[in-house]
């Protein structure tokens, strides 16, 4: 893209940037104009005194006062119950402040002139202001985790507080105690009354920033209901100190105060109709610890619906818990049909998991070196524990017959129809309950059949595909294992058991070349053996050469060694590869001896027959495939391999000779004989040797 381009393309992708940004902001904005409207309408009045008309109705202000002073208690005695029922602080000190606001509106209805008293009551007069001031500070502490059941034993103390400072105030009002008396009126208290509106406002800012972080982490529309409020008491303050008594301005503070406490009642209302219960409509102010609480108590009923839905699998007992979960939460009938509903997905999903899981794990615990048998009864293990309560069983086709993997049970029509026709079967309409069978596919061909069994309730499409998902994951599973076997059985046939487990573990071992590694090599034949086959049959030469290694090999293998070749009359065998082995001289010694032993007693009592006799040495060697593309074998070749085979040349029939670093390696666990220095063919110097009598 050229630097033209990137500039022209630049404000669009920021504005792109912008958009969801902006549209999250929006609401904010219309909600930060609404309440600012009636600043500008303050503003407005003050500045334009013609548009501050009078309108002096006593018994307009009286009902309008005492109003808002019933809504505001009603708010009080709502929240207050809840407060109670969750033992959470806040809720009840939001509780009080509604309540206090409450008891200061009264007063103030009470100073209407020509109402009740004749005339006004400063006191009375000045008890709004007071009060909201009061609520604002209870307001900011409410903000804040009070201590929780500590704070709630004293709520009697502070209750009767609350209830001194309200009849103390009455008191002073009634007696006219300065500064409660007529001055105050004629006065109007601009100064006073104007610093008590800025703390009070201030209070009230402070409550509102506060409760919209928590409105943030938990929107609900009583929160945010409740901070409007708190900045409409907040504007209801600024008017009262700057309006004129009986004036719009006058006025607009208290239809200001009433609007704030009649939002939060018309928004605790909404969601009252909406929820269709009262349980918790203040829960979006409460203490985390609260809300907490009674999410884990939704979740426990769900939990327990879930817990009824998955065992019982019946629609009648699931039916009955939902209804008394649903009394004890104060539900209604509908959010009950909603909660069951959602159970009865939960319930499917977990079976889904369940199910998903014990899929996984045949697949994690799986082994091509299991037999078949073991392999199916390992598989119905887990899809018996992930399908529970259905059953899960698996027909075999084994000689033209189809059979359970358990014999025992005849098998059941859509199992054998899933056999014979190659395609899944759905038996939900039999009378001893809903069957679905998926066929078992190997390489193209039909081998068996998955079936699953429920007692009476039909199969869904998940259900459908995730038995096929199973059936077809147990069906590479089996063809992995027979291929395994035949490829074992093949493999053995010509190298030893490690090198074949290695090729198959890895194909990639085949490939030529070597790696260098220290290996113990161990090489015997049998001593004479040509002499023997000049006067033996062939017969009976081969006999023999297959007597002895039919002795001999076992014991290698024992051990761990390789048997990396047969050499007519002779057997090389490998320690310490292919797989590695850190007492592999040990294992050399104890096969050499172990070999010599299983001959003699497989050659008892026949004389004039070649004995073994046996080499052993400990040196580097590369190990790895020597031969063509087409033909190769696995063996070492190296320094160690040649002395090995040299060393084998100084042992008589019957007797094992070993190299120093052999002799080394084993320590004291070896009884030797010395040979003392050896020449050996195509060494400069002589070489230790041992005759080794025995290793423990």
């Amino acid at each position: 893209m050229s630097s033209r381009q990137w500039s022209q393309a630049l404000p669009e992708r920021a504005a792109t940037a912008v958009r969801p940004r902006a549209r999250a902001l929006l609401p904010t904005a219309v909600w930060v104009f609404h309440v600012a409207l009636p600043l500008l309408g303050l503003w407005l009045l003050l500045a334009e005194p013609r548009f501050d008309v009078a309108w002096e109705h006593h018994h307009a202000h009286f009902w309008l006062v005492l109003a808002t002073a019933v809504i505001s208690v009603a708010l009080g005695a709502r929240v207050a119950v809840e407060a109670r029922r969750r033992e959470d602080t806040r809720l009840y000190v939001v509780g009080l402040a509604f309540v206090t606001a409450a008891g200061f509106l009264a007063f103030h209805a009470l100073a209407t002139p020509d109402v009740l008293l004749d005339p006004g009551n400063a006191g009375f007069a000045l008890a709004v202001p007071v009060g909201l001031v009061i609520a604002g500070g209870l307001a900011v502490l409410s903000s804040f985790d009070l201590g929780g059941p500590g704070f709630l034993r004293r709520r009697a103390l502070i209750r009767t507080v609350v209830a001194l400072v309200l009849l103390l105030w009455a008191g002073a009002s009634l007696l006219e105690i300065p500064p409660l008396d007529r001055t105050v009126l004629e006065e109007e208290a601009r100064g006073p009354l104007l610093a008590v509106a800025l703390v009070g406002s201030a209070l009230y800012l402070i409550a509102s920033v506060r409760y919209y972080q928590v409105f943030r982490r938990r929107p609900s529309a009583v929160l945010l209901s409740v901070i409007t409020a708190f900045f409409l008491l907040s504007e209801a303050l600024v008017a009262a100190a700057l309006g004129h008594n009986w004036h719009a301005s006058w006025w607009e503070w208290h239809v200001l105060m009433t609007a704030a406490f009649a939002f939060v009642a018309y928004s605790a209302l909404l969601q009252l109709v909406r929820e269709g219960s009262g349980d918790n409509l203040f829960r979006s102010i409460a203490l985390e610890q609260t809300v907490r609480a009674i999410r884990a108590e939704h979740a426990a009923a769900l939990e327990a619906l879930v817990g009824a839905m998955t065992s019982e699998g019946s629609s009648a007992p699931v039916g009955r818990i939902a209804h008394d979960l649903g009394r004890e939460f104060g539900l209604t009938e509908g959010q009950t049909e909603v909660l069951e509903e959602a159970a009865g997905a939960l319930a499917n999903e977990r079976r889904q998991l369940r199910r998903l899981g014990a899929m996984v794990a045949m697949g994690e615990t799986g082994s091509v070196t299991e037999t078949e048998t073991a392999l199916l009864e390992r598989t119905l293990a887990l899809a018996s524990s992930g399908f529970d309560p259905d059953r899960v069983r698996v027909a075999i086709v084994r000689d033209g017959r189809i059979a359970y993997s358990a014999a025992g049970s005849e098998v059941h029509a859509a199992t054998r129809a899933a056999v014979e026709q190659g395609e899944a079967v759905d038996a939900s309409g039999d009378t001893a309950g809903a069957v679905l069978a998926v066929p078992l596919v190997i390489k193209g061909h039909v081998a068996g059949a998955l079936e699953l069994a429920r007692p009476n309730e039909p199969f869904a499409e998940r259900d459908r595909v995730l038995l096929r998902s199973l059936a077809n994951q147990l069906g590479i599973a089996i063809e992995n294992a027979r291929l395994y076997r035949q490829l074992e059985g093949l493999f053995r046939s010509y190298m030893s058991p490690d090198v074949a487990t290695a090729l198959i573990a890895d194909p990639g071992r085949a490939e030529l070349g070597g790696r260098l590694v220290e290996a113990t090599v161990l090489f015997a034949d049998l001593t004479g053996f040509t002499t023997f086959s000049e006067r033996t049959a062939a017969e009976d030469v081969v006999d023999l050469l297959n007597e002895c290694f039919h002795a001999a090999v076992p014991v290698v293998l024992r051990e761990g060694g390789t048997i990396d070749k047969f050499m007519g009359d002779a057997i090389m065998a490998l320690f310490n590869a292919p797989a590695p082995q850190a007492d592999h001289a040990l294992r050399a010694a104890r096969a050499a001896l172990g070999l010599q032993r299983a001959v003699e007693a497989a050659l008892r009592g026949r004389e004039h027959v070649p004995r073994f006799r046996v080499g052993v040495h400990t040196g580097p060697a590369v190990v790895g495939n020597i031969g063509t593309e087409d033909v190769r074998n696995f063996t070492a070749i190296g320094d160690a391999v040649n002395l090995a085979s040299r060393l084998q040349e100084y042992a008589a029939g019957g007797e094992v000779v070993i190299s120093g670093p052999v002799r080394e390696q084993l320590g004291e666990r070896a009884t030797v004989r010395p040979l003392g220095p050896v020449a050996i063919k195509g060494k400069e110097r002589p070489v230790e040797a041992f005759v080794l009598e025995d290793v423990t």
